[in-house]
This record gives C-alpha cells, sequence and structure tokens, in this order.
C-alpha cells in the first residue's frame, strides 16, 4: 500500500466510514467508526488477535478510503448504504436486505396514524429517519400514543358500518374517538402537529414535558415512574439526534464541493439516490491559470454530465455559477426533464454540503500530491500509448471488452471505460449474450461491439439525448488476439464507424504480455506506464465481467439446455460442461457416464439422461 504508516498517521479523529479495496480497486470492505484513526489502524496492528477473516481481508487491502461524517449515526447509516450499494466481499450481507425503520405519519388520511415502517412510498405520507434502533422507534411511537390520544387501528373511516362500536382504547381514554364521530378533527390534527415538529426537530415540547414529570415523580419519591419517563426520553432523544446520511425528502441529488490546491483542484461528488448517499467520487482537474471558484464548478458541471447515464433532478454546489440558467436548460434537455441547481444557505442540504466540502478539503490536504502524480502519470502513459500505436493524438477515452463463461454457460460480456487513464465506473455497462449459446468468445464479442454502438448511434440521432453511449472511444481494447481484433475491425467498417482496435493477449500466466495492433504483436517494457496502465485495464475489465458471471450464477440466471431439469443445479451444470464440454456431449452421454461427472448421483444422472432421451423413449 502506497505510504501506509504516513496515511495512518493523518487519519482523522473523527467519525466515519472507512472503504477498504483490493488491487483491483474493488471494495471488499466497507465499516464505520467513532474514531478513523483509531479504528483503521487496528486492522494492521496486532495481527496475532484478528480472526482467520480479518487476516486474511488485510492481506488483500491494497489501499482505502474515508468519508468524514458528524456522528455515530450518520456513519452507521452511511455504512449500511454502501453495503447495500456494493455488497463487498468481506461484509456480511443481510439477504432481506433489510432497511432501517421510519416513522411515517398518514397525514394523507383524515385522522392520521403514528406508524413503523422500513419502506418509503409515494402515498402523501411524511416519513422521517431512517433511525438505527428499532427499539426505540417502537418506544417512540409508544410515548406518542401515551401522551397524545391518537387512533392506531387500520380502519377506512370512510367505510365504517351503522351502529359502529369503538375499540377499548375510546374507552380507557388512549383514543378520541374519530370512528364514531367522537374527535375534533382541529384538536386531532394539532396533537399530530406537535409529532410533526418533534420528529422535525423543531420543537422540543414533548421532551421538555417528559423532562418535567421525571422531576414530578422524583420528588415524589416515585421513582419507578421516574425511571419510566427516563426510558422514554432516551427513546426519543435517539430520533431527534442529527444524520445527513439518509433522508426521504432527498429523491435524487448530487452534492458537488471543490477544494483548491496550489496547482490542483479536487471536485468532491456525493450521489444521493431515493434519499439514500449511495457513494461518492473524486476527481483531480489541474489549475495553472488560477480559474475562478464559479468558473470551475460551471466547467466541471458541463464535462461531468455531457455523457451521463444519469443527470439527478437537483445539482447542489456552493456558489452561483456563470450561465447557470443556461446549464440548467441544457441539462434539462439532457435529462428529458427539469434539472435545477441549487446553492443552499442554510438546512439540511447545506449540512450535507459542508460534509462534502470537509471531506474534499481533508482529501487534498492529505493525499492531494499522491493525486496530482497520478494523474501526471496517466497523462504520460497515454502519450506513451500515443507513440507505441502511431495516433495523431493522445487518447482519452479508452473502452475495453471482455467475455467471460464457463465452457459456454451463462456467456457474459463487459465493458470498462477509463478516460484520461481514471477509471469511470459510472460509465461501465454489462451485457447478457443473447445470439451465443455455446462457447464463441468471436461471436459473443462481436454481439456485445454490435449492440454497444448501435446503441450509441441511435442515440446520437437525436440531438436532445446523450448518455455514455453516445460518446464513442478513442481505443477500444478488445481481451484476445489478431481474430478478436479483425472481427471488430471488420464490424465497425461495416457500420460506418472509425476507431482505433487493439487486442490485449496474455501470457501463459494469464498475465498481460502486449497489444495486437494492425496484426503484429507489440511487446511493452513492464516497467513503463503504458504497459502499466494497460494492464490496469485488461485486469479491469477481466474482473468486471467475471464478478458478474458470479452475480448471475448465484441469482440462478443461467440460461441453457440445462435449465429446469431437476437435481440439475448451477453447481452440476458448471462440472457438467467442464467435464464434457458442450451439450451435444452431454446429450449423447450414457447413465453411467453421466454417473462419473464430479458431483452427479445416481438420480440426477437419471433425471438428466430422460430429459434428452424422453422423445426416444415414446
Amino acid at each position: 500500500m502506497y505510504d501506509l504508516e504516513e496515511r495512518l498517521k493523518s487519519l482523522p479523529d473523527k467519525p466515519g466510514v472507512y472503504i477498504m479495496k483490493d488491487k483491483s480497486d474493488e471494495i471488499i470492505y466497507v465499516g464505520k467508526a467513532i474514531n478513523l484513526k483509531k479504528r483503521v489502524s487496528q486492522y494492521f496492528n496486532n495481527s496475532k488477535n484478528h480472526s482467520l477473516k480479518v487476516m486474511n481481508m488485510v492481506k488483500n487491502i491494497s489501499d482505502f478510503e474515508y468519508i468524514i461524517v458528524n456522528n455515530e449515526v450518520e456513519a452507521l447509516i452511511l455504512e449500511s448504504n454502501l453495503i447495500k450499494k456494493n455488497r463487498p466481499k468481506y461484509n456480511i450481507i443481510l439477504r432481506d436486505d433489510k432497511q432501517y425503520p421510519y416513522i411515517k405519519v398518514t397525514v394523507n388520511e383524515k385522522y392520521p396514524r403514528i406508524l413503523k415502517t422500513r419502506k418509503i412510498d409515494k402515498d402523501g405520507g411524511k416519513y422521517f429517519g431512517p433511525y438505527p434502533s428499532a427499539y426505540s422507534v417502537n418506544e417512540a411511537i409508544k410515548v406518542f400514543h401515551d401522551i397524545f390520544p391518537i387512533r392506531d387501528c387500520k380502519l377506512n373511516l370512510d367505510k365504517l358500518p351503522e351502529n359502529f362500536r369503538p375499540c377499548l382504547n375510546y374507552h380507557i381514554g388512549r383514543c378520541k374517538g374519530p370512528c364514531i364521530g367522537m374527535a375534533d378533527e382541529n384538536e386531532y390534527n394539532q396533537m399530530i402537529e406537535q409529532v410533526i415538529r418533534f420528529l422535525s426537530r423543531k420543537d422540543n415540547a414533548i421532551i421538555e414535558k417528559l423532562e418535567l414529570d421525571m422531576k414530578n415523580a422524583s420528588e415524589n419519591l416515585n421513582f419507578e415512574l421516574a425511571s419510566i419517563y427516563r426510558d422514554r426520553i432516551q427513546a426519543l432523544s435517539v430520533l431527534i439526534e442529527k444524520q445527513n446520511m439518509s433522508n426521504p425528502d432527498l429523491i435524487e441529488e448530487d452534492i458537488i464541493a471543490i477544494a483548491r490546491g496550489i496547482e490542483e483542484i479536487l471536485a468532491q461528488v456525493f450521489f444521493v439516490r431515493e434519499g439514500k448517499i449511495i457513494g461518492r467520487e473524486h476527481y483531480i482537474l489541474e489549475d495553472n491559470l488560477s480559474t475562478e471558484r464559479p468558473e470551475i464548478i460551471a466547467s466541471f458541471i458541463k464535462q461531468f454530465y455531457s455523457g451521463a447515464n444519469f443527470i439527478p433532478k437537483e445539482i447542489i454546489v456552493e456558489e452561483e455559477i456563470s450561465d447557470q440558467i443556461l446549464i440548467e436548460e441544457y441539462l434539462s434537455s439532457l435529462k428529458g426533464g427539469k434539472v435545477k441547481i441549487t446553492v443552499p444557505k442554510r438546512g439540511e442540504k447545506y449540512e450535507l454540503l459542508d460534509m462534502a466540502k470537509r471531506n474534499a478539503i481533508d482529501m487534498l490536504d492529505k493525499y492531494g500530491d499522491k493525486f496530482l502524480r497520478k494523474h501526471r502519470e496517466n497523462l504520460k502513459a497515454l502519450e506513451e500509448l500515443q507513440y507505441i500505436l502511431n495516433l495523431d493524438e493522445a487518447p482519452s477515452r479508452i473502452e475495453a471488452y471482455d467475455i467471460s463463461n464457463i465452457n459456454g454457460v451463462g456467456n457474459v460480456g463487459s465493458m470498462v471505460v477509463f478516460e484520461n487513464g481514471e477509471a469511470k465506473k459510472t460509465d461501465y455497462r454489462r451485457f447478457r449474450i443473447k445470439t451465443v449459446s455455446y462457447q464463441d468468445d468471436y461471436k459473443s464479442m462481436e454481439e456485445v461491439l454490435k449492440r454497444r454502438f448501435l446503441r450509441g448511434m441511435e442515440i446520437n440521432k437525436d440531438e436532445n439525448k446523450t448518455n455514455s453511449f453516445s460518446i464513442f472511444p478513442d481505443i477500444i481494447m478488445v481481451d484476445g488476439g489478431k481474430g478478436h481484433v479483425n472481427m471488430a475491425e471488420s464490424l465497425l467498417r461495416e457500420l460506418g464507424i472509425n476507431i482505433t482496435v487493439c487486442g490485449l493477449v496474455k501470457d501463459n500466466f494469464h498475465k498481460t504480455r502486449g497489444i495486437i495492433y494492425k496484426n503484429r504483436e507489440i511487446h511493452l517494457d513492464k516497467d513503463s506506464l503504458a504497459y502499466k496502465l494497460i494492464y490496469r485495464i485488461q485486469d479491469e475489465a477481466h474482473r468486471f465481467a467475471i464478478s458478474y458471471h458470479r452475480s448471475l450464477r448465484s441469482k440462478d440466471m443461467f440460461q441453457s439446455e440445462l435449465d429446469n431439469i431437476e437435481l440439475i443445479g448451477d453447481k452440476r451444470k458448471i462440472s457438467l460442461m467442464k467435464y464434457f464440454g458442450s451439450i451435444s456431449r452431454i446429450k449423447n452421454a450414457s447413465v453411467e457416464e453421466l454417473k462419473n461427472v464430479p458431483g452427479m448421483t445416481q438420480k440426477a444422472a437419471e433425471n438428466l439422461y430422460n430429459h434428452f432421451n424422453k422423445e426416444e423413449k415414446q
């Protein structure tokens, strides 16, 4: 790892989330910490006290990042969001993907209720949370019902029969009885408004009342009652601890903050989707002209979103930018819906922006030199590649493609994108191969390239549309030799597209050996920046294809003639294909031959044999 000791020393003594990555830049673990410096340092100290799982993880850590937050609650929620999005190898992933609870106030109903929920619906209700403690949510709702006679039934008050009788809660004074017309609507709504104001952190009257009740109970030596009030206060206090990591009112937003060094600028982008911060990216810009901040932000927005696959409804920035109205109109035309650029002065959006800003400053302060050095090395590598391939200018955008399968089962393709030498993961794409059900990397690669560029040509016909497919690369890199390159070049000529194509070939140890270009193999110095860049690109394309293939296998999404045969699951499909090499050989095999496949039982072999020979038996 790069300057590990120095990086550990420079970690802040603040709460946050840390993100461990392997050599392929893949996230392998996400964790939270009250103190980032202490927690992250523990992984690299006292290794004899670590569990086997942690020891294995630490061996695979090649780099780490962190995000500073305000408190442990924020860290907890951001950690959860990142785990659900990235599903890291060493994290425990809940199969049911259980959400943190929210409190819902059903203001869309005539006499609203207060409920716990783990799902946000667009039903007109008010949602508060998420909260890290389901117990606190349950207790808080009990407190609200103890203080206010609010209904908790599921009755549809507009469809009650005549002579309807109220439940016990009405008779013991825990409900005003809206079901029988006994509740004053204005008085009822005032109680609901008090709860909403408390949950919105605009009014602390409920806790103040409980504190007064606790004090009176204690003075009267009723300590049991005082302890009940104390527990209620603690439960409610959890609800009002400030958190910016997830907010049901923030549907889709990007938060952009910049930090400026001597020669470089770091732009930090936080992505909020469905009210949750799901991740962040940072970008290094060189600035030798001391450009004004509004111009930097405007330039970054135009470049970042010009080919983006997704543009949010709102982009939050630090200050007013030049040509803001014009840029909003431009982004709205790309999105096909209204896009707003906002400069918040207070409130939760301002706090989110402040958090992004603090993280940008911290990252630039600690790693700015490293980022700038890496940025310049990438540009130098692209210049070397320009010289090797005899191009007119250094390539800016490179797309690399790879195919993954297990002897013809589950053919998938991957497209990874590198811009200015850095992976642009927002533009990555995966392909389920539709036309090839057997092992044929040429045909599979041809399908992927054809679908990608036909889609790009279709989008480019509409001036109001754009996404990552609409931007064509300067170089296409395919995993393979002369045959793959010639196939790709032939397809592009057929489509009338002129793009440089080269192949990436591997040695006997599955490591990058060289480039195939214009029907000859070019060997590169393994210490050169160009080789290191190509190695990273090929490794990333392969990793991305393999990860997709594995995800399909885990979801039982193979599509082959071996599907839907009793006792023939994914593991046996793979074993069969490895053993026989093709579907046709499996079809012609006897029961005895099928039994020889590792993992096959007599019953499974008979089921498989009968499946393919049922027509002959009839």
